[in-house]
């Protein structure tokens, strides 16, 4: 079950194949309702074009979420005019298809796997429909009960901090870039008061585009892992000395989408349905807060990776599904839970939440690794393996020597 929403879960088939799955077992991938190959295909190049030009656009300018906005309702109204339900784009149809599935290829019981919202998809399956399912594997985990759009500021501030106390346990790290915490406050500070304007290649090749670096975009960069992680202690202390190279290069990536390749659609369906109602904005902002003390309000405003999503939520117009959709799990069948302490997106902290309630589960946490933990972990990858082979004991022993990779360690730069 791939992320997103709205992600291609055929593009994704390569890293799960990687991870080695399929060495003596049949995968099944199915591309998620309103997905690239699904019909209908609830794509937006609207969308797509704007994230194009928002590289050289304020992150969180009110000029640029009227665009975003502009861009969504667009969106909305030619799929409405295509004759398509978009209330029909939800998770609970989403898990619907895959107990169809199972049903239509006669498969008596299967594993699941998900990751990022692919397990926000997975607890609700198997909640809905357990019959059939052998065992759930969840990866980067969204719980159903609890995601929402404060929610998101919480597993920014962990994945951020447990970096920061990663770079500290290392002489090396923590003597060449002392109270990073201190650093990145300064520079989202700096640059929400005094936007930088560059020009950057993106990392994929292609002319030098315009790109604008606020104290937003900042943020964003770091919870979305555009910097890696073992490069962000240098990056924000270059930045702190005025070369914010590696930020630029990383934002100038988004101006290369791939047009009509991810489904918005489905994202907005979601999002508006199940995660943004029941909270206001003032409840977003205040988290923000609690998260970042000392942090500008127009980027606390904010939801990480989520932009003026109350605005656009209006106009995407769906019901409101957090009744049946906002519901905790509780389940006998045994379980993987897996973690990344460096992720910034789904904080580690909530796959043992969601593990409360899955009574045959095994809850791994993989240091030093961010969003979506098996293509990056080869220990990872193994337990994944092994619990495929027996769901109520898989061999984690592999996890015990893990430490974070050194980060990366770049000569003093005089202060510009």
């Amino acid at each position: 079950m791939a992320g997103g929403p709205g992600g291609d879960a055929f593009g994704d088939m390569p890293f799960v194949i990687g991870a080695g799955v399929n060495q003596d077992r049949d995968l099944i991938v199915m591309t998620q309702r309103g997905t690239l190959y699904a019909q209908p295909n609830l794509a937006c190049p609207e969308l797509d074009r704007f994230n194009a030009e928002a590289v050289g656009l304020r992150y969180d300018a009110p000029s640029t979420g009227r665009r975003l906005v502009r861009a969504t309702k667009q969106c909305r109204d030619r799929l409405a005019g295509e004759g398509i339900d978009l209330s029909a784009y939800n998770t609970t149809e989403n898990a619907a298809d895959f107990a169809d599935l199972r049903k239509a290829l006669g498969i008596h019981r299967w594993n699941v796997y998900g990751y990022s919202y692919g397990t926000d998809l997975g607890l609700t399956y198997l909640r809905r429909h357990p019959q059939g399912i052998r065992s759930l594997a969840i990866d980067s985990v969204v719980p159903p009960q609890i995601v929402s759009l404060p929610w998101t500021w919480d597993s920014a501030q962990e994945g951020i901090d447990t970096i920061f106390a990663a770079c500290a346990a290392q002489p090396a790290c923590r003597t060449r870039y002392p109270n990073l915490s201190r650093t990145l406050t300064q520079q989202v500070r700096r640059l929400e008061a005094h936007p930088l304007t560059v020009t950057a290649q993106p990392p994929a090749g292609g002319a030098p585009v315009k790109v604008v670096l606020d104290g937003g975009a900042l943020v964003n960069l770091l919870v979305g892992n555009a910097v890696p992680a073992i490069d962000v202690p240098a990056a924000l202390d270059e930045l702190a000395h005025g070369n914010p190279e590696r930020f630029a290069r990383a934002r100038a990536a988004g101006a290369t989408p791939v047009i009509g390749e991810f489904a918005y659609g489905l994202t907005q369906s979601v999002a508006c349905s199940e995660w943004v109602p029941g909270y206001s904005q003032a409840d977003l902002l205040a988290a923000g807060r609690r998260a970042f003390p000392g942090w500008p309000d127009s980027v606390l405003a904010q939801a990480p990776q989520l932009p003026f999503q109350h605005e656009a939520c209006r106009v995407w117009n769906v019901p409101d599904r957090t009744a049946v959709q906002r519901v905790t799990t509780v389940s006998n069948v045994p379980s993987l839970v897996l973690s990344g302490t460096f992720d910034a997106k789904t904080g580690a902290r909530w796959g043992a939440y969601a593990a409360r309630t899955l009574f045959r589960s095994t809850t791994v946490l993989i240091p030093g690794i961010g969003h979506w933990v098996v293509p990056q972990s080869p220990c990872a990858a193994s337990v994944l393996t092994s619990f495929l082979t027996r769901p109520t004991a898989p061999d984690t022993r592999c996890v015990a020597g893990l430490t974070p990779k050194p980060f990366t360690i770049v000569p003093a730069l005089e202060k510009s």
